[in-house]
């Protein structure tokens, strides 16, 4: 996942510093999360609260194929750091 210019990452950067800084606690989950790593049987529920109180809701039991994707990913943003 390649950023066309310097312009584009410095902008994308900027938002997730600013994004980090308005929601602290969502990236120290997400690393807890990708320390612990992606297991099959594993169940990831989402749900989304709208401002009149309106729930969406959703929930993924991880396949091994799923494991497989994450991992990929996770060495992708990895290689990408570096």
């Amino acid at each position: 996942m390649a950023f066309g210019n310097m312009g584009e990452t410095l902008k994308v950067m900027g938002a997730w510093n600013k994004f980090k800084a308005n929601h602290p606690k969502f990236p120290a989950f997400l690393q807890a999360v990708g320390k612990r790593g992606f297991k099959e049987d594993m169940v990831i529920e989402v749900i989304i609260t709208e401002p009149d109180g309106e729930r969406l809701e959703t929930s993924i039991k991880v396949q091994q194929s799923d494991v497989e994707l994450l991992n990929e990913l996770k060495t992708m943003a990895a290689n990408r750091q570096q």
